[in-house]
């Protein structure tokens, strides 16, 4: 799986009536590609380049996010 972010800035949104979650690395994504995994996992591609996942049922897995005050 994906071990770090190919930048250093992303995009998080969640749809809580579908159950999906999105991380884009660039805004529009325009992603021209996707290789789907068995676990409901989207790596969306444009050419080479990863701009972005998309996480089906994303709620089977447990995030624990802690948000640290400015």
């Amino acid at each position: 799986m994906l071990m770090e972010f190919p930048t250093e800035r992303y995009y998080v949104d969640y749809d809580k009536d579908a159950d999906v979650l999105y991380i884009s690395f660039e805004r529009p994504q325009k992603a021209t590609e996707t290789e789907v995994s068995e676990e409901g996992v989207l790596l969306r591609y444009r050419e080479d380049k990863l701009v972005g996942i998309t996480i089906l049922n994303a709620s089977r897995f447990k995030f624990k996010v802690k948000v640290k005050a400015v």
